[in-house]
């Protein structure tokens, strides 16, 4: 698992370690953490090497981490080396595991991740949550958490945390759900409606997709924008590998960005935003599509087999992303637009209209426009990562936990 520069806990804050000899242990602690996820299996000399520490202090740091369960030996590096062979340190494939759950449109979700981002136990439950209140959604996603929860610990893993994933936005106290259009929620508290014992970190799933594509894409750049696009679209921008998240936390809805003023009403309250031309109802209603369980298969199907209606929606959804995308881009130029979510699998169709669209529209040359690997996965990955990356952050908080 990498670890790029740090993304304080989504939903608040970094929180600093006092400047003192206990804060400056806890700070070392996590280089070494950070050091042996990004780079192991090393040996001891070889994280002094990298942190700049004296190996005595690198190998008391370590004895604590591998006391705690955190790191593990894994036997004397492999031959080659000059001199007397070190023992090899991992990460613990037990021990502490990041909880992330989703609470999507149309289904819930549940994950486990071990320190070596590996997902362990995954659960999923379909069925529309639309105009749900939040206390049966919410009851039904404790009862997934706790069977992932159970198969972990099966494993030898134990909770170090939850995170969920919601589409809409949510205050900066981490748990306030302050307006979810596409679920109907109003300042909704998960925190007090989730057992005591489930107390979860709550933030955007686009924020969350952001999170997972610059911790575990392959060559993503630190700055970019992230679209997250299925039954409504969110986006995130990061900047210098860090959330920009506004005043309030709100940044990145882009999917109520206007791109016809007169259009049809929106469930925000407003009229011709970008859900209602890309959105996937939209989309499916364009092309005319029935509703099923595997909606954006059932497009790319017909879009691969030429269906010219379905072509078209696809087309004139690219085009309203474009235009939605201009003003962003326009404003803070970043390196690359990335498109996740379920929609990604119709990027065959829907990117040389975005592209177009973009490139005749921004000012500067044209943005490049790239498609996740990780798909619809991405909030619920990033959800499950940023505990993890919590326990890399503060392993000595983690430990205490235990």
């Amino acid at each position: 698992m990498t670890a790029p520069p740090h993304e304080a806990h989504p939903a608040r804050p970094g929180r600093a370690l006092p400047d003192t000899q206990q804060g400056m242990r806890r700070r070392n602690l996590a280089r070494v953490m950070h050091t042996v996820s990004a780079e192991g299996p090393l040996s001891r000399a070889a994280v002094a090497s990298r942190i700049g520490l004296t190996r005595a202090a690198v190998s008391t740091l370590v004895d604590e981490l591998i006391r705690s369960g955190l790191l593990e030996e894994l036997g004397p590096e492999r031959p080659g080396r000059v001199g007397r062979p070190g023992s090899a340190l991992a990460v613990s494939a037990q021990g502490p595991a990041g909880i992330g759950a989703e609470v999507g449109v149309d289904h819930l979700a549940v994950c486990a991740v071990d320190l070596r981002g590996r997902v362990r136990a995954r659960a999923v439950r379909y069925g529309s949550n639309r105009g749900r209140s939040p206390e049966p959604v919410l009851e039904q996603l404790a009862a997934l958490v706790r069977q992932v929860v159970s198969e972990a610990e099966a494993e030898g893993l134990w909770s170090a945390g939850l995170a969920v994933a919601v589409p809409g936005l949510v205050a900066r106290d981490g748990r306030t759900v302050v307006r979810a259009p596409n679920l109907d929620w109003h300042d909704t508290d998960l925190g007090a409606l989730l057992p005591p014992d489930l107390t979860p970190t709550v933030d955007n799933e686009a924020n969350f997709g952001a999170l997972a594509e610059l911790w575990l894409g392959d060559g993503t750049p630190r700055d970019f924008l992230h679209v997250s696009a299925e039954i409504g679209i969110g986006a995130a921008v990061v900047f210098d590998g860090r959330l920009l998240r506004g005043t309030r936390g709100f940044a990145g809805e882009l999917g109520h960005v206007p791109v016809r003023p007169d259009g049809p009403e929106c469930a925000c309250g407003g009229r011709g935003c970008l859900e209602q031309y890309a959105g996937e109802k939209a989309v499916l209603r364009a092309a005319g599509v029935e509703p099923g369980e595997d909606r954006v298969g059932l497009l790319a199907g017909r879009a691969t087999a030429g269906d010219e209606e379905v072509r078209a929606a696809l087309r004139e959804a690219g085009t309203a992303f474009g235009i939605a995308l201009t003003g962003a881009v326009n404003l803070l130029d970043p390196e690359s637009v990335i498109l996740g979510g379920a929609l990604a699998g119709l990027a065959p169709w829907l990117l040389p209209s975005l592209r177009d669209e973009l490139a005749r529209r921004t000012a500067g040359p044209p943005c490049p426009v790239t498609v996740s690997g990780l798909g619809p996965q991405g909030p619920l990955l990033g959800a499950a990562h940023s505990v993890v990356r919590a326990v890399l952050d503060d392993p000595a908080l983690a430990a205490e936990r235990a």
